[in-house]
């Protein structure tokens, strides 16, 4: 079974900053989402709980998942406060319900909550696959967002976990 991890697609995240390609990633992750429920996956919304200066504090109008994202009556949402999705969330024990044959992740930023969750669900020896092209981030001091997934997506390709490499792979080819 495939399970699909939305990482902080949340509505504050995107008015407040200018997200690389934001909408071809919503559009993106809409398409691999309807795969992955079709093939009978699992989609896991991932949402981050902060506080009221970044947009974040739970139950607003901020801290909801971006309203052009497809969510379905099945799909299950896990609360976090950190960028590791795993650290104290009941992430790892629902997933190990699960005979899981691939973990595939997708979201918001790449170079924080994406990639802190990407480094635990290695370390966790869960096959990790990353869409390529479904995970975006803004513009950074010293590289434009462009260039911060050029390098995550080949970093993550390079990561060795306990069992298997990482797999990074444009989503119309998962």
């Amino acid at each position: 079974m495939d399970v699909l991890l939305i990482i902080d697609m949340q509505e504050a995240l995107f008015a407040n900053q200018v997200r690389y390609d934001a909408a071809g990633v919503v559009k993106r992750i809409n398409r691999l989402s309807d795969k992955i429920r079709n093939k009978n996956g699992k989609v896991y919304f991932i949402q981050h709980d902060g506080n009221s200066e970044e947009g974040l504090a739970p139950f607003t109008s901020g801290w909801e998942i971006l309203s052009s994202l497809k969510k379905r009556d099945p799909d299950i949402m896990i609360r976090k406060t950190i960028c590791d999705s795993f650290y104290q969330t009941d992430l790892k024990a629902k997933l190990d319900k699960l005979d899981i044959d691939r973990l595939i992740i997708t979201g918001c930023a790449t170079d924080f909550c994406v990639d802190t969750t990407v480094r635990a669900a290695v370390s966790h020896g869960y096959h990790v696959v990353i869409a390529s092209d479904c995970h975006t981030t803004a513009d950074r001091p010293h590289l434009n967002a462009k260039q911060v997934i050029q390098h995550h997506n080949w970093v993550w390709g390079d990561l060795i976990g306990p069992e298997k490499r990482v797999e990074v792979v444009l989503s119309e080819n998962i």
